[in-house]
């Protein structure tokens, strides 16, 4: 009896379920040929360096990666991403030699045209049936990888100057402003473009292209101090807010962040380094400027008339314009450009409702963001555009270009007190981490409202531990 009663307390307190968190996953013995195995790897790691080029999330890469070679019925693949470089083993039995490889991710790309297509491919490998055989698949995508551009480079060229001119509209100044700041884009364009050339660290590039659209404003306020008031050119501030607003549509913030909510720290740390020396070149560039033009005796100012706030209708306005822009240098397809424009306008106009109701630093720019959150993943999952490229295009309008122009100019002026400009760079970082996680934390409540296919389910939770 009491030796029954022993038992009944054993079994009512002993274990017998899976554990909730699994020390390590057993791979699986893939009795696959080597040939077929290097194929499938080649695949995958052609396909993930794709995506991490274009600032996909790890997470993301991950999954597919996944997901692609369990269509080729290989379960036991793992897969390491460190931002620079791709690790891809895959265990093939107890007789034969697992295989490594690894992948470095040499460059940087914008082109979400090509990032499309690869995912309509990947789209069409992991779909029931896979009718694409490993060989062939991998010949689509070299070619898919090997394509041209979708348009010249003069019309990327040209959506930096839409999208400069879309920050001035937002501020309701005048025309010449508009064309002036578009201009300006232009010239960063070639000064980055040409420094890119000759392989000029990052770093460079983005103070060069700084310090020459802070330049441009400059002048303008020289203008005036010499009673050369050129018409419509009264608050020359925002040609440089439209350059910071331009140089920093590009930077991975909500990949950073998404990358670290969702567990990759080392590549969410590298992301956010990347970010953090980009936007200390832009911030050394500016600063450079104006601590020269103000000891020289130039009246550099920030024009109070631009407020604190922007009024509903040149906002949307400028944040379509934006939209316009930003698809424009990210190569996306000419039929999607009205959709990008449409979701900047309207994620503006959330955030102009929403700013009196939450007027909290980062709250309201955290709401904005994770409305672009969701939009950018449903339109992945229903036209299969790049989540990351709608996300940032409904973000852009929302960059506190106004805010870092002060904190730069309360920093270098010593005639304004450094302690008025703290509040102001305290306000754009938060802004900034607004957005970032509220686009990250939509886009996660998207995939769990709408949910996602069955294998990229299990890929996705393959990549997590349980």
């Amino acid at each position: 009896m009491s030796r029954s009663l022993f038992d009944l307390a054993g079994g009512a307190i002993r274990a017998i379920g899976t554990p909730t968190q699994i020390i390590s996953v057993i791979g699986g013995d893939d009795e696959s040929s080597q040939r077929h195995a290097r194929s499938v790897i080649d695949l995958s790691l052609r396909a993930a360096e794709a995506m991490i080029a274009t600032g996909a999330s790890a997470s993301d890469v991950v999954a597919t990666v996944l997901r692609i070679s369990s269509a080729y019925g290989i379960s036991s693949m793992h897969v390491d991403i460190t931002f620079t470089s791709i690790t891809v083993s895959v265990h093939r039995g107890m007789n034969e030699d697992p295989m490594s490889v690894m992948r470095i991710v040499k460059v940087r790309t914008t082109d979400y045209t090509r990032l499309q297509n690869v995912y309509l491919l990947i789209d069409e490998i992991t779909s029931p049936g896979n009718p694409v055989g490993v060989e062939d698949a991998r010949d689509r995508l070299t070619a898919i990888l090997a394509s041209p551009h979708p348009y010249r480079r003069w019309v990327m060229t040209a959506g930096k100057a839409i999208l400069a001119g879309g920050v001035v509209v937002m501020f309701d100044v005048s025309f010449v402003l508009v064309l002036v700041a578009a201009a300006t884009a232009v010239v960063s364009d070639l000064i980055t473009r040409r420094l890119g050339k000759l392989s000029v660290p990052g770093f460079f590039a983005q103070m060069a292209a700084a310090m020459a659209t802070t330049i441009i404003a400059v002048f303008f306020f020289w203008l005036r101090s010499v009673g050369i008031e050129l018409p419509g050119s009264n608050q020359p501030t925002v040609i440089v807010i439209s350059g910071i607003v331009m140089l920093l549509s590009g930077i991975g913030l909500t990949a950073s962040a998404r990358d670290a909510i969702d567990g990759y720290y080392v590549t969410a740390t590298a992301r956010g380094m990347e970010v953090l020396m980009l936007t200390l070149g832009l911030a050394v560039g500016i600063s450079i400027v104006l601590g020269v033009a103000l000891r020289m005796g130039i009246p550099v100012t920030i024009a109070t008339s631009l407020g604190d706030s922007i009024s509903l209708v040149p906002g949307v306005l400028g944040s379509a314009l934006i939209g316009v822009g930003f698809a424009l240098t990210s190569y996306v397809r000419l039929q999607l450009v009205p959709l990008m424009a449409a979701a900047a306008g309207g994620v503006f106009a959330l955030y102009w409702v929403a700013l009196p109701l939450a007027p909290q630093p980062g709250l309201a720019p955290g709401i904005a963001g994770a409305a672009a959150g969701v939009i950018g993943y449903l339109t992945y999952r229903w036209l299969k555009v790049p989540e990351g490229a709608m996300t940032m295009a409904g973000l852009i309008g929302l960059i506190p270009g106004l805010a870092v122009y002060r904190s730069l100019y309360g920093f270098t002026n010593s005639e304004y007190a450094a302690d008025e400009a703290l509040p102001f760079m305290v306000l754009a970082l938060a802004t900034g981490i607004g957005l970032a996680a509220g686009s990250t934390i939509g886009g996660f409540i998207a995939r769990r409202t709408f949910g996602l296919d069955r294998p990229a389910l299990i890929a996705a939770r393959r990549t997590r531990a349980r």
